[in-house]
């Protein structure tokens, strides 16, 4: 069999802001005041661990990949020999790097093109390469509305060795995104920008986010009561985005920021709109997280909510989790199922199985916890 040829494209700043609290990487300035905020590059790490998969299922692939931090260097750490296209790029790679060199690898042509970025990054391959090949995104970026990318990088790895191995049909799904100075004063206003054919295994693709899946104001109040009565004097509560959570700030009489999250202690609010630096230094006792998934995706860390991140979660402890949905949003979910991607597999499998949601004032859910 000739050797399969994987088209790798990293856009190296996206997903910057998300633990920092920025909520998005898309202008020069955003990555510039992230940086300023101590962050540091996500998606290189995460496509590097979807590299080393694909590396270690011994398949006949031949890399094609961007030059240096783009995709070459992760390729290369993974232990293969890549070929380079795109000539050099500069300091601060842009989205017309990224256009051209998919651009150059549609014409060569590469079976498959594998990309580590957000839902701009996915706007860019539309752009790039509408539906002349199929491609596997590796999620990288904050928002995630996009249905193209794998649930994961591992899952990623399975996508391109599933399809490598032949018989897999593709689809085209929508690449979505959303105005991000609209998003960073709380308003969603998602807009679809094209499809792009991926390889048709529902299992492994994250799907297109559902907003408005939690329109029951009876059993947000519900919810929301429940949480506020089980609230223990002096103990740290970490509330996530969402109009869930928003309904507890507001049984509080708090102000919540509808997409950051914000820490609480004694019905009073602590830090608002909060970093992953911001909610380390405050635990310095007991804490509760309280998340809400993404409807129609399920997960419920590691996509909008990237400041409560692996090192958060590990020190409240997975046991101080309390996750809450209405049974519209639960029922917005492919097979009931919840999904976690903190970036550390130690702690998503620590989080995997079963787990209580909390779905009214007197009534509870199941439901499966998987990547």
């Amino acid at each position: 069999m000739a050797a399969f040829r994987l088209g790798m494209i990293v856009n190296p700043i996206a997903g910057m802001g998300g633990a920092v609290g920025l909520k998005g990487s898309d202008t020069p300035e955003i990555v510039a005041r992230a940086r300023e905020l101590g962050a540091t590059p996500k998606s290189p790490l995460r496509a590097g661990e979807a590299l080393a998969a694909i590396a270690a299922g011994n398949a006949d692939i031949e890399i094609v990949a961007a030059p240096g931090e783009m995709g070459e260097a992760e390729a290369r750490a993974a232990g293969f020999e890549p070929r380079i296209v795109g000539g050099r790029t500069g300091i601060d790679t842009n989205a017309e790097d990224s256009v051209r060199i998919a651009l150059e690898m549609a014409n060569l042509p590469v079976d498959l093109l594998l990309f580590a970025g957000g839902d701009g990054t996915a706007r860019d391959m539309v752009r790039a390469i509408g539906d002349c090949i199929p491609v596997v995104g590796i999620p990288s970026g904050v928002k995630m509305h996009s249905a193209i990318y794998a649930t994961n990088p591992r899952t990623a790895a399975r996508m391109v060795l599933r399809y490598r191995q032949g018989g897999v049909p593709v689809r085209e799904l929508e690449v979505m995104d959303i105005d991000e100075a609209a998003f960073r004063e709380g308003a969603v206003s998602a807009k679809l920008y094209g499809y792009l054919k991926v390889p048709l295994l529902p299992d492994l693709i994250q799907g297109t986010k559902v907003s408005g899946v939690s329109s029951d104001r009876t059993a947000l109040k519900g919810i929301a009561a429940r949480i506020v009565e089980k609230m223990m004097p002096g103990r740290l509560y970490i509330l996530g985005p969402g109009t869930t959570m928003r309904a507890v700030a507001d049984r509080l009489g708090i102000k919540k920021t509808l997409l950051g999250v914000d820490l609480i202690r004694d019905g009073t609010p602590i830090v608002m709109d909060a970093s992953e630096k911001q909610i380390l230094a405050v635990l310095d006792g007991g804490a509760t997280i309280a998340v809400t998934p993404i409807g129609g995706q399920g997960h419920v860390f590691g996509r909008g909510n990237q400041q409560i991140s692996g090192r958060v979660i590990s020190r409240v402890g997975i046991e101080h989790i309390t996750v809450a949905a209405t049974v519209e949003k639960i029922a917005s979910l492919r097979d009931n199922l919840l999904r976690v991607d903190t970036g550390d597999a130690d702690l998503d499998s620590n989080l995997c199985g079963w787990r209580r949601v909390i779905t009214g004032y007197k009534t509870d859910a199941v439901c499966r916890v998987s990547f």
